[in-house]
Protein backbone atom coordinates (compact mmCIF):
# COMPACT_ATOMS: atom_id res chain seq x y z
CA UNK A 1 0.00 0.00 0.00
CA UNK A 2 1.70 3.44 -0.95
CA UNK A 3 2.44 6.22 1.45
CA UNK A 4 -0.10 8.63 2.49
CA UNK A 5 0.68 11.94 -0.17
CA UNK A 6 0.99 13.78 3.17
CA UNK A 7 4.08 11.59 4.53
CA UNK A 8 5.49 11.69 1.37
CA UNK A 9 5.54 15.47 1.01
CA UNK A 10 7.27 15.51 4.50
CA UNK A 11 10.04 13.15 3.87
CA UNK A 12 10.59 15.14 0.75
CA UNK A 13 10.94 18.56 2.92
CA UNK A 14 12.93 16.85 5.50
CA UNK A 15 15.30 15.83 2.80
CA UNK A 16 15.75 18.82 1.44
CA UNK A 17 16.15 20.59 5.01
CA UNK A 18 18.93 18.12 5.59
CA UNK A 19 20.79 19.44 2.06
CA UNK A 20 20.14 23.13 3.19
CA UNK A 21 21.59 22.47 6.46
CA UNK A 22 24.45 20.60 4.81
CA UNK A 23 25.27 23.67 2.58
CA UNK A 24 24.62 26.19 5.64
CA UNK A 25 27.36 24.07 7.76
CA UNK A 26 30.23 23.90 4.70
CA UNK A 27 29.80 27.38 3.68
CA UNK A 28 30.22 28.70 7.39
CA UNK A 29 33.37 26.65 8.47
CA UNK A 30 34.67 27.65 4.95
CA UNK A 31 34.01 31.09 5.86
CA UNK A 32 35.56 30.66 9.40
CA UNK A 33 38.83 28.96 8.03
CA UNK A 34 38.89 32.56 5.80
CA UNK A 35 38.08 34.58 8.77
CA UNK A 36 40.88 32.49 10.70
CA UNK A 37 43.61 32.65 7.95
CA UNK A 38 43.05 36.34 7.31
CA UNK A 39 43.41 37.27 11.14
CA UNK A 40 46.67 34.72 11.33
CA UNK A 41 48.48 36.83 8.32
CA UNK A 42 47.17 40.25 9.70
CA UNK A 43 49.14 38.83 12.55
CA UNK A 44 52.39 38.71 11.36
CA UNK A 45 51.74 41.64 8.70
CA UNK A 46 51.25 44.00 11.81
CA UNK A 47 54.47 41.91 13.16
CA UNK A 48 56.30 42.70 10.62
CA UNK A 49 57.20 39.04 9.90
CA UNK A 50 57.15 39.23 6.10
CA UNK A 51 58.23 35.24 6.00
CA UNK A 52 55.98 33.85 7.87
CA UNK A 53 53.00 36.13 6.16
CA UNK A 54 54.06 35.13 3.11
CA UNK A 55 54.47 31.51 3.81
CA UNK A 56 50.73 31.33 4.71
CA UNK A 57 49.46 33.55 2.24
CA UNK A 58 51.37 31.36 -0.36
CA UNK A 59 50.25 28.18 1.21
CA UNK A 60 46.45 29.17 1.20
CA UNK A 61 45.29 31.95 -0.64
CA UNK A 62 44.67 31.20 -4.54
CA UNK A 63 46.61 34.66 -5.46
CA UNK A 64 44.47 36.52 -8.35
CA UNK A 65 41.19 35.03 -7.20
CA UNK A 66 39.78 37.37 -4.36
CA UNK A 67 36.24 38.23 -4.75
CA UNK A 68 33.61 39.67 -2.54
CA UNK A 69 33.63 37.34 0.07
CA UNK A 70 37.33 37.01 0.61
CA UNK A 71 36.73 40.90 1.27
CA UNK A 72 40.34 42.16 1.84
CA UNK A 73 43.97 40.32 0.60
CA UNK A 74 46.92 40.00 2.49
CA UNK A 75 47.77 42.91 0.10
CA UNK A 76 45.56 45.05 1.33
CA UNK A 77 46.84 44.00 4.89
CA UNK A 78 50.33 45.05 4.17
CA UNK A 79 49.61 48.12 2.53
CA UNK A 80 47.44 49.88 5.29
CA UNK A 81 49.75 48.79 7.82
CA UNK A 82 52.87 50.04 5.80
CA UNK A 83 54.41 47.07 5.61
CA UNK A 84 56.61 47.50 2.67
CA UNK A 85 58.46 44.56 2.94
CA UNK A 86 55.82 42.07 3.30
CA UNK A 87 54.27 44.17 0.38
CA UNK A 88 57.19 43.38 -1.80
CA UNK A 89 57.05 39.75 -0.99
CA UNK A 90 53.38 39.49 -1.92
CA UNK A 91 53.61 40.84 -5.07
CA UNK A 92 56.73 39.26 -5.93
CA UNK A 93 54.75 35.64 -5.67
CA UNK A 94 52.31 37.33 -8.00
CA UNK A 95 49.37 38.33 -5.63
CA UNK A 96 46.76 40.68 -7.56
CA UNK A 97 47.90 44.35 -6.90
CA UNK A 98 44.53 45.41 -8.11
CA UNK A 99 42.05 43.16 -5.30
CA UNK A 100 39.35 44.18 -4.31
CA UNK A 101 37.27 44.28 -1.54
CA UNK A 102 33.44 44.43 -1.26
CA UNK A 103 33.49 48.02 -1.69
CA UNK A 104 36.12 47.77 -4.82
CA UNK A 105 38.90 49.41 -2.62
CA UNK A 106 42.31 48.09 -3.75
CA UNK A 107 45.52 48.01 -2.10
CA UNK A 108 46.52 51.37 -3.30
CA UNK A 109 43.58 53.04 -1.41
CA UNK A 110 44.52 51.79 1.73
CA UNK A 111 48.07 52.64 1.27
CA UNK A 112 47.01 55.85 0.87
CA UNK A 113 44.73 55.90 3.16
CA UNK A 114 47.01 55.35 6.00
CA UNK A 115 49.77 57.64 4.51
CA UNK A 116 52.42 55.27 3.86
CA UNK A 117 53.81 56.67 0.83
CA UNK A 118 56.88 54.12 0.13
CA UNK A 119 53.47 51.19 -0.15
CA UNK A 120 52.14 53.30 -2.75
CA UNK A 121 55.15 54.27 -5.01
CA UNK A 122 55.71 50.29 -4.57
CA UNK A 123 52.15 49.50 -5.68
CA UNK A 124 52.10 52.13 -8.69
CA UNK A 125 55.78 50.27 -9.70
CA UNK A 126 53.99 46.89 -10.02
CA UNK A 127 51.08 48.47 -12.15
CA UNK A 128 48.14 49.23 -9.51
CA UNK A 129 45.63 51.72 -11.34
CA UNK A 130 46.31 54.76 -9.85
CA UNK A 131 42.71 56.22 -10.63
CA UNK A 132 41.09 53.15 -9.34
CA UNK A 133 36.97 53.77 -7.82
CA UNK A 134 35.42 52.80 -5.07
CA UNK A 135 31.59 51.95 -5.40
CA UNK A 136 31.61 55.60 -3.50
CA UNK A 137 33.70 56.86 -6.81
CA UNK A 138 36.11 57.66 -4.23
CA UNK A 139 40.19 57.16 -5.80
CA UNK A 140 43.35 56.95 -4.25
CA UNK A 141 43.91 60.28 -4.19
CA UNK A 142 40.63 61.52 -2.88
CA UNK A 143 41.91 59.60 0.41
CA UNK A 144 45.72 61.15 0.27
CA UNK A 145 44.14 64.61 0.22
CA UNK A 146 41.22 63.68 3.02
CA UNK A 147 44.30 62.40 5.36
CA UNK A 148 46.49 66.00 4.26
CA UNK A 149 49.06 63.42 2.70
CA UNK A 150 50.84 65.62 0.63
CA UNK A 151 53.99 62.84 -0.18
CA UNK A 152 51.32 60.23 -1.16
CA UNK A 153 49.30 62.74 -3.27
CA UNK A 154 52.65 64.20 -5.29
CA UNK A 155 53.25 60.53 -5.91
CA UNK A 156 49.76 59.78 -7.52
CA UNK A 157 49.65 62.75 -9.61
CA UNK A 158 53.21 61.60 -11.19
CA UNK A 159 52.07 58.41 -11.97
CA UNK A 160 48.70 60.32 -13.53
CA UNK A 161 46.44 60.37 -10.97
CA UNK A 162 43.35 62.79 -12.35
CA UNK A 163 42.96 65.69 -9.78
CA UNK A 164 38.85 65.98 -10.81
CA UNK A 165 36.42 63.87 -9.51
CA UNK A 166 33.25 62.24 -10.84
CA UNK A 167 30.22 64.73 -11.70
CA UNK A 168 28.14 65.57 -7.73
CA UNK A 169 31.38 64.44 -6.32
CA UNK A 170 33.96 66.58 -4.21
CA UNK A 171 37.02 66.85 -5.95
CA UNK A 172 40.57 65.88 -4.23
CA UNK A 173 41.16 69.71 -3.97
CA UNK A 174 37.59 70.49 -2.58
CA UNK A 175 38.45 67.32 0.27
CA UNK A 176 41.88 69.01 0.79
CA UNK A 177 40.61 72.80 1.53
CA UNK A 178 37.75 71.38 3.51
CA UNK A 179 39.66 69.24 5.86
CA UNK A 180 42.85 72.09 6.17
CA UNK A 181 45.33 70.22 4.22
CA UNK A 182 47.81 73.15 2.28
CA UNK A 183 50.42 70.74 1.78
CA UNK A 184 48.18 68.85 -0.47
CA UNK A 185 46.43 72.14 -2.26
CA UNK A 186 49.52 73.18 -3.04
CA UNK A 187 50.81 69.74 -4.82
CA UNK A 188 47.17 69.62 -6.68
CA UNK A 189 47.48 73.05 -8.07
CA UNK A 190 51.59 72.87 -8.39
CA UNK A 191 50.24 69.69 -10.67
CA UNK A 192 47.49 71.59 -12.57
CA UNK A 193 44.37 71.06 -10.59
CA UNK A 194 41.69 73.85 -11.85
CA UNK A 195 42.08 76.09 -8.60
CA UNK A 196 38.16 77.52 -9.65
CA UNK A 197 36.58 74.02 -9.98
CA UNK A 198 33.04 74.44 -9.32
CA UNK A 199 31.21 71.35 -7.65
CA UNK A 200 27.68 71.63 -7.89
CA UNK A 201 26.20 71.92 -4.18
CA UNK A 202 29.47 72.99 -2.67
CA UNK A 203 30.63 75.48 -4.74
CA UNK A 204 34.43 76.26 -5.51
CA UNK A 205 37.13 75.20 -3.44
CA UNK A 206 37.63 78.65 -2.45
CA UNK A 207 33.98 78.98 -1.04
CA UNK A 208 34.21 75.20 0.65
CA UNK A 209 37.54 76.39 2.39
CA UNK A 210 35.71 79.62 3.94
CA UNK A 211 33.03 77.49 5.03
CA UNK A 212 35.31 75.35 6.57
CA UNK A 213 37.20 78.72 7.88
CA UNK A 214 40.34 77.18 6.85
CA UNK A 215 42.55 80.42 6.63
CA UNK A 216 45.89 78.39 5.44
CA UNK A 217 43.78 77.04 2.87
CA UNK A 218 41.97 80.29 1.69
CA UNK A 219 44.96 81.78 1.64
CA UNK A 220 47.11 79.27 -0.87
CA UNK A 221 43.50 79.47 -3.21
CA UNK A 222 44.04 83.27 -3.30
CA UNK A 223 47.87 83.31 -4.18
CA UNK A 224 47.49 80.81 -6.90
CA UNK A 225 45.37 82.92 -8.44
CA UNK A 226 41.47 82.06 -8.09
CA UNK A 227 38.94 83.68 -8.95
CA UNK A 228 38.20 85.66 -5.71
CA UNK A 229 34.46 86.46 -6.34
CA UNK A 230 33.44 82.75 -7.41
CA UNK A 231 31.71 80.94 -4.94
CA UNK A 232 28.28 78.43 -4.75
CA UNK A 233 25.67 80.35 -7.27
CA UNK A 234 25.22 84.52 -6.05
CA UNK A 235 26.96 83.16 -2.64
CA UNK A 236 30.28 84.81 -3.02
CA UNK A 237 33.28 83.47 -0.64
CA UNK A 238 33.10 87.01 0.95
CA UNK A 239 29.33 86.53 2.02
CA UNK A 240 29.83 83.34 3.78
CA UNK A 241 33.02 84.41 5.44
CA UNK A 242 31.31 86.99 6.39
CA UNK A 243 28.60 85.42 7.39
CA UNK A 244 30.81 82.88 9.57
CA UNK A 245 32.05 86.29 11.32
CA UNK A 246 35.52 84.90 10.21
CA UNK A 247 37.17 88.16 10.80
CA UNK A 248 41.22 86.91 9.11
CA UNK A 249 39.29 85.20 6.19
CA UNK A 250 36.74 87.97 5.87
CA UNK A 251 40.42 90.65 5.86
CA UNK A 252 42.46 88.57 3.66
CA UNK A 253 39.77 87.89 0.44
CA UNK A 254 39.37 91.57 0.84
CA UNK A 255 43.01 91.93 0.58
CA UNK A 256 42.71 90.35 -2.96
CA UNK A 257 39.84 92.26 -4.08
CA UNK A 258 36.65 90.88 -3.03
CA UNK A 259 33.86 93.08 -3.80
CA UNK A 260 31.51 94.10 -0.95
CA UNK A 261 28.90 95.12 -3.11
CA UNK A 262 28.27 91.66 -4.71
CA UNK A 263 24.73 90.65 -3.91
CA UNK A 264 23.78 86.66 -3.45
CA UNK A 265 20.17 85.41 -4.48
CA UNK A 266 18.63 87.23 -1.71
CA UNK A 267 20.03 90.71 -3.44
CA UNK A 268 22.02 90.65 0.09
CA UNK A 269 25.16 92.53 0.35
CA UNK A 270 28.10 90.68 2.25
CA UNK A 271 27.72 93.77 5.29
CA UNK A 272 24.06 92.63 5.53
CA UNK A 273 25.40 89.12 6.75
CA UNK A 274 27.96 90.00 9.33
CA UNK A 275 26.84 89.68 12.88
CA UNK A 276 25.67 92.96 14.01
CA UNK A 277 28.55 94.95 16.63
CA UNK A 278 31.12 92.08 14.79
CA UNK A 279 34.56 91.94 13.92
CA UNK A 280 33.24 91.35 10.07
CA UNK A 281 30.84 94.27 10.04
CA UNK A 282 33.44 96.50 11.33
CA UNK A 283 35.75 95.35 8.56
CA UNK A 284 33.38 95.57 5.98
CA UNK A 285 32.02 99.32 6.75
CA UNK A 286 36.14 100.57 7.46
CA UNK A 287 36.85 99.34 3.99
CA UNK A 288 33.77 100.90 2.45
CA UNK A 289 35.25 104.12 3.95
CA UNK A 290 39.07 103.71 3.25
CA UNK A 291 39.42 103.95 -0.57
CA UNK A 292 41.85 101.25 -2.12
CA UNK A 293 45.40 102.17 -2.03
CA UNK A 294 47.29 102.37 -5.14
CA UNK A 295 49.75 99.97 -4.33
CA UNK A 296 46.94 97.75 -4.52
CA UNK A 297 45.07 98.06 -7.34
CA UNK A 298 48.34 98.05 -9.38
CA UNK A 299 49.61 94.43 -7.65
CA UNK A 300 45.50 93.31 -8.96
CA UNK A 301 45.98 95.12 -12.05
CA UNK A 302 49.40 93.40 -12.48
CA UNK A 303 48.36 89.41 -11.14
CA UNK A 304 44.97 90.06 -13.74
CA UNK A 305 47.39 90.53 -16.96
CA UNK A 306 49.76 87.62 -15.81
CA UNK A 307 47.42 85.44 -15.73
CA UNK A 308 46.49 82.66 -13.09
CA UNK A 309 48.59 79.89 -14.89
CA UNK A 310 51.76 82.38 -15.32
CA UNK A 311 51.77 83.71 -11.50
CA UNK A 312 54.16 81.02 -10.69
CA UNK A 313 56.59 82.70 -13.41
CA UNK A 314 56.49 85.56 -11.56
CA UNK A 315 60.12 84.68 -9.35
CA UNK A 316 62.04 84.02 -12.94
CA UNK A 317 61.32 87.79 -13.76
CA UNK A 318 64.85 89.93 -13.25
CA UNK A 319 62.63 92.12 -10.93
CA UNK A 320 63.57 92.91 -6.79
CA UNK A 321 62.64 90.35 -4.98
CA UNK A 322 60.62 92.40 -2.60
CA UNK A 323 58.31 93.75 -5.49
CA UNK A 324 58.43 89.82 -6.82
CA UNK A 325 56.79 88.76 -2.81
CA UNK A 326 54.85 91.79 -3.18
CA UNK A 327 52.97 90.74 -5.92
CA UNK A 328 52.83 87.21 -4.49
CA UNK A 329 51.15 87.84 -1.61
CA UNK A 330 54.61 87.16 0.72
Amino acid sequence: MPDPPDEVGGRFVAQVSNVYLSILALFCFKLFIKISLNLLTSLYIIRGNREEAARISAQYYQHKAYNSWDDRSPLHDAASQGRLGVLKTLLSQGHDVEALTIHQMTPLHEACLGEHVACARALLDAGANVNARTIEGITPLFYACAVGSAPCAEALLQYGARSEGPPYHPSPLHEASSRGHAGCVEVLLTWGADVDMDVPDQGTALYTACVSQELLCVRQLLRDGCDVQKGKCLDSPLHMAVKTGHAPITKLLLEFGADVNARNAERQRPVELAPPGGSTETLLVNHEATPTSLSRQCRQVIRCSVGRHRLHLLPLLPLPTLLTHFLLHR
